[in-house]
């Protein structure tokens, strides 16, 4: 049975990509920071709980000892992810923006999904079909941030994006170093989670459709791309 590894999972995307890919017969390790919440998602939807912060190396480790002892890894799904907004929701804007509001996203976007795919990467090699999906995002895009026809030309915030670009190309590098894993990026699509306070115009089971499909890329199948609900999305 495929065992498959979630971060960020007690809730929204994270959540229900759990839930579709339980339903798909894959053991899921639903990842999470805090262990009350983390527990009781993983109860209702029959998943095992492992307690991982990405920002924290001894947690990273200690979940990853953990899966080691219970037989291995499969598939990792690097979901954990933060925005930034203003107290009323707002995006924070350029000028608002410092060096220490980019560490901060980067520390879960960027840095998180490196320390863990570190820890992992002794675990997946072991595996006879090792597949990594990271979680991105349309503002991820250059091409669509700088077209002023797309929708995500609206967004003028500095820190989320930047995460994702970075995110993108780490897949990238990635997937050309591991070339016997499927390593690729996800689009999700604008969708309502707490991340941007339930603006998003999609439901969760949308969202988390391209991630579950990417999760189950066949040994042969593409690796190094950035794919969304409707195909591959522009770099």
């Amino acid at each position: 049975m495929t065992v498959t590894l979630i971060t960020g999972a007690n809730k929204g995307l994270g959540r229900e990509s759990a839930r579709q890919l339980i339903a798909a017969g894959h053991t899921v390790y639903l990842g999470a920071r805090d262990e009350g919440r983390g527990r009781a998602a993983a109860d209702e939807i029959g998943a095992r709980f492992v307690q991982l912060d990405v920002t924290d190396d001894a947690s990273v480790t200690t979940a990853a000892n953990q899966l080691d002892a219970d037989g291995g890894l499969d598939v990792l799904i690097n979901n954990a992810g933060v925005e930034g907004r203003m107290p009323d929701n707002g995006i924070v804007s350029p000028a608002d923006t410092t060096a220490a509001t980019l560490r901060e996203v980067f520390e879960t976007n960027v840095f998180g999904l490196v320390r863990v795919f570190h820890a992992f990467l002794p675990l997946l090699q072991k595996s006879g079909h090792p597949v990594v999906v990271n979680v991105s995002s349309g503002l991820g895009s250059l091409s669509a941030l700088s077209d002023p026809a797309s929708p995500t030309r609206f967004y003028l915030g500095v820190a989320y994006p930047t995460s994702k670009v970075a995110v993108n190309a780490i897949t990238i590098q990635f997937a050309k170093a591991f070339p016997q894993f499927r390593i690729n990026a996800v689009d999700p699509g604008f969708t309502s989670t707490d991340l941007n306070g339930h603006t998003g115009t999609q439901t969760v089971e949308d969202g988390a459709a391209v991630i579950v499909r990417t999760a189950q890329t066949a040994p042969d199948g593409v690796t190094g791309a950035f794919l969304s609900a409707e195909g591959p999305a522009p770099w």
